[in-house]
């Protein structure tokens, strides 16, 4: 079945082809029933990952296989780290989502376009200044960017001032993209960047600098979505990639509310584990895209079991899941070494916190790997739960309170510089929702503290408006947004066979 096959068969009527293996996709879903959506998320992971979108890509094939007319909905993977150690997205064995290389690499073009978009507005900044600085800007806060793992990029001297590029998928321009539901709004968040300050700390943004029409142009094509299928001729949209621990860590909205309206159940993944990407899921992607998740998949595996210390991990995610959600499944990514104890003891703690433990194949067995997750899926009771973590008119020093409790740390500091910057956001900025950025390794802003630790310090080092996209983004510990080549990175495995 070629992707045009597969198009006919969902009856999409606007596409654009990239092949026989791709295609660009348009759906109006508004004023359409919405099918139910479940979201995949996982417990702390090992630095290798544990199968999230593996799982995700096994779930879609076995609901198919039961006759559920089901669609996924992922993020495009960044080159970056395709080339770097942790590799592609696009699922792994007989779940995965093709053609492989073509999404792990170039794909349709979405994030080159995000890339030059996001620096045509540094290279118009800088132009505004240089040809008499009408609009007075004192000091920059937007930042280039670039999708590689490059360190030599951190620190980088541009016009005589020191400056940094951040990798693409945590660029703003990224954000917006998935957060905007149709040319109007993509127009509107462009609009409403904020690209720097005057030295009365007047706020100047993109709109000021006319770039706005310029900028659709390139984008124009990135805010569709991308239809591909499984092994096994499902169909799963893929579009735009920020990652969770440096940005918000979902699939675009756009592409979430189109699988809805066209299935009777959506799979949609938040990276990483909850602590990153399912709280952002719940608190940013929700809000702004007014869904929610009739059901909620926790990944787990018994190496990442092991890696956290034993099960306090898992019953932190378990505790903060649980808030969001009446259907919270864990779904154990089963490896191939994996002993009958190491499972049944897992088991039967699930048993005594009332959990029920589904065991999948997916990598080995594809479509009937999941096939007990998938029923469990389609057997679920109705979700009554819809929880908010803080209000949204609440001062911006409250909400960091309030996100305190979901990582069960005892104290916020912060450095009297950053104390400053963020009073200074919230008297501009009060009713915009938070997007925690640390590392995706602890729960704690420490890589090094694993399990379930409770009452620790997590320190603010940065904080930052991305008014465009909608939320303000603060920087807890030691956070990189643009990382570096590892010494056995997969450049060095990769042949070409082209």
């Amino acid at each position: 079945m070629g992707i045009l096959d597969l198009i006919n068969k969902l009856n999409i009527k606007e596409y654009e082809l990239y092949g026989n293996d791709i295609a660009k996709i348009n759906i109006d879903y508004n004023n359409k029933k919405m099918g139910k959506l479940v979201l995949v998320t996982s417990i702390n992971p090992t630095p290798y990952g544990e199968g999230k979108t593996t799982t995700t890509i096994g779930l879609i094939d076995s609901l198919n296989k039961l006759g559920v007319k089901a669609i996924g909905s992922l993020r495009e993977p960044s080159m970056g780290p395709v080339f770097g150690r942790k590799g592609g997205a696009i699922g792994a064995g007989k779940a995965k989502v093709v053609p492989e290389n073509k999404i792990n690499l170039n794909f349709t073009g979405d994030f080159h376009a995000i890339t030059y978009a996001n620096n045509l507005i540094s290279a118009v900044i800088d132009n505004s200044i240089y040809q008499g600085n009408e609009l007075e800007i004192d000091r920059v806060v937007f930042n280039r960017c670039l999708d590689i793992n490059d360190r030599s990029l951190r620190k980088v001297i541009i016009n005589g001032k020191e400056t940094s590029f951040v990798i693409t998928p945590a660029s703003e321009l990224m954000s917006i993209v998935g957060l905007s539901e149709n040319i109007n709004d993509l127009r509107i968040n462009l609009g409403n960047i904020l690209v720097g300050y005057t030295k009365d700390n007047k706020e100047i943004y993109i709109k000021d600098l006319k770039v706005v029409d310029s900028l659709l142009y390139v984008l124009e094509d990135a805010i569709k979505p991308n239809l591909v299928r499984t092994l096994y001729n499902n169909p799963v949209f893929v579009h735009t990639g920020p990652f969770a621990n440096i940005s918000y860590g979902c699939s675009s909205i756009r592409s979430i509310k189109m699988a809805m309206s066209i299935s009777d159940i959506t799979v949609t993944e938040a990276g990483f584990g909850s602590d990153t990407g399912a709280i952002k899921f719940f608190d940013l992607l929700c809000r702004k895209g007014k869904l929610y998740p009739d059901a909620v998949v926790l990944n787990v595996t018994i190496r990442s079991l092991k890696y956290n210390g034993g099960f306090d991990n898992l019953e932190y995610h378990i505790k903060n899941i649980s808030k969001f959600t009446d259907n919270l499944i864990v779904s154990l990514n089963k490896f191939e070494e994996d002993t009958l104890e190491e499972i049944n003891e897992l088991k039967e703690y699930l048993d005594k916190m009332n959990i029920k433990l589904c065991i999948s194949t997916m990598y080995e067995d594809g479509e009937e790997g999941c096939i007990n997750l998938a029923k469990e899926i389609i057997n679920m009771r109705e979700n009554n739960k819809e929880y908010e973590i803080y209000d949204i008119n609440d001062s911006l020093f409250i909400k960091i309170d309030k996100m305190k409790s979901m990582f069960y740390a005892k104290e916020i500091k912060y450095s009297d510089e950053v104390k400053e910057k963020i009073e200074l956001i919230d008297k501009y900025h009060k009713g915009l929702p938070i997007c925690i950025c640390k590392t995706p390794m602890s729960i704690s802003d420490d890589k090094n503290i694993l399990g379930f630790p409770k009452d620790f310090v997590m320190t603010i080092t940065d904080a930052k408006v991305y008014n465009g996209a909608g939320y303000i983004v603060l920087y807890m510990g030691n956070v990189l947004t643009m990382p570096g080549l590892a010494k056995d990175s997969n450049y060095l495995k990769e042949v070409y066979n082209g």
